[in-house]
């Protein structure tokens, strides 16, 4: 199995950055990650993509975060981060990773167990 950490989350004010990690337990040549996703989950409210990144670097965004939120990643460590600018009220939630890919041969994707983002206005 791969386990996807996440780090980052935190309570800041509105205006505010703050920047996400997610990193695949597994080495790039045992699990070859095609797309690694953020999604976020605010209370009473459906998880929702956030934004998204290809192996080859192609990336989309909600419409709500673009020009604040900008997704990168590092493929040799397995690992995506979530750089949050200009954080809104509207931007709180639980921010959740997922990594899909080829695992021992298999199309398979995970999930990290989410990191909590609060912004206060």
């Amino acid at each position: 199995q791969v386990q996807l950490v996440e780090s980052g989350g935190g309570l800041v004010q509105a205006g505010g950055s703050l920047r996400l990690s997610c990193a695949a337990s597994r080495s790039s040549l045992i699990f070859i990650i095609s797309t690694m996703t953020w999604y976020r989950q605010a209370p009473g409210k459906q998880r929702e993509l956030v934004a998204a990144i290809t192996r080859g670097g192609s990336t989309n965004y909600a419409d709500s975060v673009k020009g604040r939120f900008t997704i990168s990643k590092d493929n040799g460590k397995n690992t995506v981060y979530l750089q949050m600018n200009s954080l809104k009220p509207e931007d709180t939630g639980v921010y959740y990773c997922n990594a899909a890919g080829q695992y021992l041969g298999d199309e398979r994707d995970f999930w990290g167990q989410g990191t909590q983002v609060t912004v206060s206005s």
